[in-house]
């Protein structure tokens, strides 16, 4: 394992920012193997050295995970070749204590918002099986005003120009804010909203990821930035969440939006 400065190790394994971790270690609160360290800059093992903060050792989490604001030219893929990818994100440094990181589902390379990546393959797999019926929220740019008929459409499910049959979505418009929708989806299809927009014979203009499960990503989180995720705040992913208060709650990122 590669070396990793003390004052990131400790804010990727707690609560701390790392401000507040370069305050501790100011202090004198902070110990590796004992001694107590008063550079933050200092650089660990973090499968040999021991750390203390305020006196409680801290145990190596072997997963991470990580909550992305991903920009749009980006692809979710470990390797790309072309195009750079959502791990072109992620500091060496974590992807060096933390191996094998990959993108837990796809985001269109156009699209934005909220990527989970994760090194944890089971947990990866309950999210995505289809079993699981994980919802992920989406606000979309519209070419042409939404219609109300849309909702009915899409409860119903849509056929695809393709022939391809989509789940039942749910979806609505926001008032005063014409060419506008919040979507709730159960699948990934390839291109899947364009595709069934296209259907009833609209454009998308731009998407922005908000939601996966009942974990909504952090409003102040800027696009291209990421946020080491505590593992209680990770099971949200699997938790219900209700439609219109996600809807309510998304108009935050509306900053976002081109």
């Amino acid at each position: 394992m590669e070396l990793i400065r003390l004052d990131r190790f400790i804010a990727n394994q707690t609560e701390y920012s790392r401000r507040d971790v370069r305050i501790l270690i100011k202090k004198g609160n902070v110990r590796v193997n004992g001694e107590i360290i008063k550079n933050s800059d200092v650089k660990i093992d973090a499968n040999k050295d021991d750390v203390s903060v305020n006196g409680e050792n801290l145990c190596y989490k072997k997963h991470v995970y990580i909550m992305l604001n991903k920009p749009s030219g980006y692809v979710c893929s470990t390797k790309d070749g072309i195009s750079p990818t959502v791990l072109d994100l992620i500091p060496d440094e974590i992807k060096n204590v933390h191996r094998g990181i990959f993108p837990a589902g796809r985001l269109d390379k156009d699209s934005e918002g909220f990527v989970f990546l994760t090194n944890d393959g089971a947990l990866s797999h309950r999210i995505l099986s289809p079993k699981r019926h994980i919802p992920k929220y989406y606000i979309v740019k519209l070419y042409k005003p939404f219609q109300k008929n849309y909702i009915k459409q899409f409860d119903e499910g849509l056929v695809l120009k393709t022939g391809e049959h989509c789940l039942s979505a749910r979806i609505d418009g926001y008032e005063n804010y014409n060419n506008y929708a919040f979507i709730e989806l159960y699948e990934g299809k390839y291109h899947q909203i364009k595709r069934m927009f296209a259907s009833v014979e609209n454009h998308v203009e731009y998407l922005f990821r908000t939601q996966l499960g009942g974990l909504m990503m952090h409003d102040r989180l800027g696009i291209g930035e990421h946020l080491i995720m505590l593992h209680k705040d990770v099971e949200n992913l699997i938790k219900k969440s209700d439609f219109f208060t996600s809807k309510e709650n998304s108009r935050n990122f509306f900053r976002h939006i081109k």
